[in-house]
């Protein structure tokens, strides 16, 4: 019997599906037709008959995973599978079609109008702003609740205020609750005369931001900036500041609570304040209360004169975090440099200064209270550096690092209450609180294979198919995530990303064999809430068992990272709700017992108060995860 080719089969099902009934009669389908007819040909029914034939259990499949299977009809499957087949750039050239019809995260296609008069704000979103305000005289314009709530917001600010005098900018409630933000600001007050730009509460409880000033305020007069409660409870996203006030006179920038209780965001400040004269720059409660906050100021205040900076309580009760500091206040004159209560840190970071103030006059430095620690110096100026109460372990005597305090935690961190538990805690009975366990990421499906399998996995091509510029939120992610996915496996782990539904079944199938069961929380109730453990039931009979769990990734279709780790055990449990004591939820949470190649500074241990392979660690397994065991 002669076999068919699979490059062969987007043009069998295309064909088939034009001799259907519908099309015959030269009638298309609609969404409601297809769904209807049930199409043995749609990626849907194609994937349950995959799973039939690699889980021969007569288990269901589960609902939480067939959710996430591509809602394309039959006859869009094939035509995008001809497309894909042909090559990538042939998909791109359907790219909208294909977004729309497979429910994929694609970039948002920004206005081609060049915003530069007033307008009405409140009804823009994902709007480019070039030559806004120039030369303007007075007034204010006013950002308030702009772009707020959107999935991936795009907004680009060039040459916004230019020239102008005497006018005030404001952001306030800018992008809050984005998913994926990417804001743009270049040239943004150059060469403005007074005046003042706020930004308040600046891209609030998002996830991924990318943000940039480029050139913001350069060879601006007597302008003040201040951002507040910028970027805070954000999660993974970096802010970069280049060219910040170069060559101004008498700007003053004011970064208050600036990135605080975030989680893993990351600042770069370059050529910030270059050539200027008296900038005042400050920063107070910056990165207090984060999450492995990373900061670079290279080349900040070079050549500056009559400069002063401020870091005030900076980075106070973060866990962990880097600063580095190069080439910072070289060649600068009469220039200070105030670090006051820097560094107390819940856990130690580590700081290094290369350059700094090197070959400057008269620059004065002083670091009080500073208690940082893994910190060097490099090249430091020799004169005008006082230390005063200076704590740095790595370099004082035992006597004196027995003398410096305990650091405890004041802040409420960024682990949630229950999001770390012991195997103990997980028993009936138990009042314990549940975290967030709500799926963050932005709604999207997974593709069929046959197209999937055609996009090559490496970020420059992935940002080219789906048009995804390289420096926004969006094209940083793919970035991520194919590097997270290319990353070796630590000791004892197998890992895969796999990029269709097809690719995690025979990756579960592969570790675990034939038999096997997809689990996941039923649903979210009891989150963010105190909860009542009901039956418990272990899975392999509560023994040390192999599982194979998946986590999504941030892609424009769904990507899971997928991995199967030693030594765990995998439970299900009621889930009560404390007063009424009735059913509201279905847990699965799983307990890895070998946590020795964990950090020493995760999550896990600020939460249990413990070290690497002193303890075990359980936790829920999220919406919208799963974990793969064999079947009971």
């Amino acid at each position: 019997m002669a076999i068919l080719s699979p490059s062969l089969l987007p043009s069998l099902i295309f064909l088939l599906v034009l001799l259907s009934p519908h099309v015959a009669a030269g009638r298309p389908f609609s969404s409601k037709e297809t769904a209807a007819a049930s199409s043995p040909f749609t990626p849907k029914a194609a994937l349950i008959r995959y799973w039939n034939r690699k889980v021969p259990n007569n288990r269901p499949q589960p609902a939480f995973l067939l959710s996430k299977l591509s809602p394309l009809s039959a006859r869009d499957s094939a035509t995008f599978s001809s497309l894909a087949a042909a090559g990538p750039s042939a998909l791109s050239s359907h790219l909208p079609s294909l977004c729309e019809a497979a429910r994929l995260l694609c970039f948002p296609s920004l206005s081609d109008d060049a915003h530069k008069g007033p307008s009405n704000f409140a009804a823009y979103q994902e709007s480019n702003f070039s030559n806004y305000g120039t030369d303007a005289l007075g007034g204010i314009d006013s950002f308030k609740n702009y772009s707020d709530s959107l999935t991936i917001p795009v907004d680009t600010f060039r040459r916004y205020s230019r020239d102008s005098a005497g006018h005030n900018d404001s952001f306030s409630s800018y992008s809050p609750e984005g998913n994926v933000v990417t804001s743009n600001f270049t040239s943004y007050g150059s060469s403005a005369t007074g005046g003042a730009g706020e930004f308040s509460t600046y891209a609030e409880d998002t996830n991924s931001p990318q943000l940039k000033f480029t050139n913001y305020d350069a060879a601006a007069n007597g302008r003040q900036q201040s951002f507040v409660r910028y970027s805070e409870n954000s999660n993974a996203g970096d802010q970069s500041f280049a060219g910040y006030g170069k060559n101004g006179n008498g700007v003053i920038s004011e970064f208050t609570s600036y990135a605080n209780s975030t989680n893993v965001i990351g600042s770069t400040f370059a050529g910030y304040g270059r050539s200027a004269n008296a900038a005042k720059d400050s920063f107070e409660n910056y990165g207090f209360d984060s999450n492995v906050p990373e900061n670079t100021f290279h080349s900040y205040g070079d050549d500056g004169n009559a400069g002063s900076e401020s870091f005030t309580s900076y980075r106070d009760q973060s866990n962990v975090g880097d600063d580095t500091f190069t080439s910072y206040a070289k060649g600068g004159n009469a220039g200070t440099a105030d670090f006051v209560n820097y560094g107390n840190s819940f856990n130690p970071g580590s700081d290094t200064f290369k350059g700094y103030g090197e070959g400057s006059e008269t620059h004065e430095v002083t670091f009080t209270g500073y208690a940082d620690e893994n910190t060097t110096f490099k090249a430091y100026a020799k004169t005008g550096i006082d230390f005063k109460s200076y704590r740095n372990e790595s370099s004082a005597s035992s006597a004196a690092a027995a003398s410096r305090p305990v650091k405890k935690s004041a802040g409420r961190w960024l682990v949630e209450p229950g999001k770390f538990f012991r195997e103990h805690d997980l028993r009936s009975g138990n009042v314990m609180p549940m975290p967030d366990i709500r799926d963050k990421m932005p709604t999207r499906s997974f593709l069929p294979r046959s197209i999937a399998g055609m996009i090559p996995f490496s970020a420059a091509e992935v940002q080219r198919v789906f048009e995804i510029p390289s420096d926004t939120a969006l094209g940083k992610a793919v970035a991520d995530t194919v590097a997270e996915c290319e990353r070796p496996p630590s000791r004892g782990e197998t890992k895969r990303c796999a990029t269709s539904a097809e690719d995690v079944i025979d990756f579960a199938v592969a570790v675990l064999g034939r038999d096997v069961v997809a689990r996941s929380t039923e649903k979210t109730a009891g989150s963010q809430g105190s909860i009542l453990i009901g039956e418990v039931k272990g899975v392999n009979g509560g023994n040390v068992t192999r599982s194979v769990s998946c986590h999504q990734s941030l892609f424009p279709y769904l990507v899971y990272y997928c991995h199967s780790v030693p030594r765990v055990r995998v439970y299900e449990a009621e889930i009560l709700a404390v007063q009424s004591k009735e059913r509201i939820n279905r847990g699965v949470a799983i307990c890895h017992l070998d946590t020795s190649d964990w950090s020493a500074s995760h999550g896990a241990f600020l939460a249990l108060g413990s070290g690497p392979g002193k303890v075990e660690v359980c936790h829920w397994i999220f919406e919208g995860d799963m974990t793969w065991t064999v079947a009971d």
